[in-house]
């Protein structure tokens, strides 16, 4: 016999609550991983492996609030976010708020430069890559 649960008291079961607090677990390492490298290295494969990361960043944002979205989904989402606020740089709005907020500054930038899109595609891949991995290693639930 199957018990009726109100969809507003569902929480998503257990399944969910794992999906949660992986992606959680996964902004806290790639939050580290961002700043690791940027402690450690310089030039290209610091700006790049940040942009890279920023995206991964997203990902993991995107299935802390939705944990049922698809991979690919996240992925498409934490790409679109990433790329429009690099072409939101062209504006010059990024730049003006980053001379006044270092968070501004961390979060969107200033300087649109090209070869960041395929830096933020190679993070969109990483994080569904990841997130696929774990889904196929994690164990079933009911």
């Amino acid at each position: 016999m199957t018990t009726y649960v109100p969809a507003s008291r569902d929480r998503g079961g257990p399944r969910r609550a794992r999906t949660r607090l992986a992606a959680a677990a996964a902004v806290v390492v790639t939050v580290g991983a961002g700043l690791g490298l940027r402690a450690v290295a310089t030039g290209g494969l610091a700006k790049y492996g940040g942009d890279a990361l920023y995206t991964v960043l997203i990902f993991a944002f995107i299935v802390l609030a939705l944990p049922r979205v698809t991979a690919l989904k996240a992925a498409a989402g934490a790409l679109a976010v990433s790329w429009t606020v690099e072409f939101l740089q062209l504006t010059g709005v990024p730049a003006e708020l980053s001379r006044h907020s270092a968070v501004a500054r961390l979060v969107l930038g200033s300087t649109f430069n090209p070869p960041d899109l395929f830096w933020y595609a190679v993070g969109a891949a990483v994080g569904w890559l990841g997130h696929t991995a774990a889904r196929r290693l994690s164990p079933e639930t009911a």
